[in-house]
């Protein structure tokens, strides 16, 4: 960051006064400007045994699957985000449920949580972000071509939860691989 948002004088990073991190902090109009992990919201919309996921057409991780998930917007809750996201990202209306996985991945400022969700109906189609979608039963999903690491921890999750019989809340860190 290099000019406040609020003045548009240039900002000086410091641990600001009764603080114990640094923060930019506006000289002009004392802003102290807080950056904080984004949320990546999204959803395991299922159908029957089968789960809806969709094929990267964006970076990162373009032409990978993945459940479609992505950035929350101010002003809507974190179960409308993972609603919002399935419908921009495989054009489906699902009913979302509970939460299931709830990931920190402190390396790249994120937090990710995933809801289980019913689709609605057979009526979906890739969105603008997606090159294909499709419903995979746990033998046919592509493991080898799953994006991200947090996606593939939810889906190995669902699978064991569903062969319990009983669906539970998970909560993890997902940490940088040792060097």
């Amino acid at each position: 960051m290099n000019y406040c948002g609020h003045c548009g004088a240039p900002v000086i990073l410091k641990v600001p006064a009764g603080d114990t991190l640094p923060r930019y902090v506006c000289e002009r109009c004392a802003t102290v400007h807080y950056l904080n992990p984004k949320m990546v919201v999204g959803a395991i919309p299922e159908w029957e045994d089968k789960i809806l996921l969709c094929r990267r057409a964006i970076e990162p991780r373009a032409g990978l699957w993945t459940l479609p998930a992505g950035f929350m917007e101010n002003a809507e809750t974190t179960a409308q985000a993972a609603a919002r996201e399935t419908l921009e990202e495989a054009c489906a209306r699902v009913e979302i449920g509970e939460m299931f996985t709830f990931i920190n991945v402190p390396h790249i400022n994120q937090v990710h949580i995933l809801y289980r969700a019913r689709l609605l109906d057979l009526d979906f189609a890739a969105g603008e972000e997606s090159l294909e979608v499709g419903l995979f039963d746990e033998a046919a999903i592509p493991w080898k071509d799953i994006a991200f690491r947090t996606i593939g921890l939810t889906l190995r999750q669902y699978y064991a939860d569903r062969k319990t019989g009983r669906f539970d809340f998970h909560a993890s860190d997902l940490l940088l691989p040792p060097k």
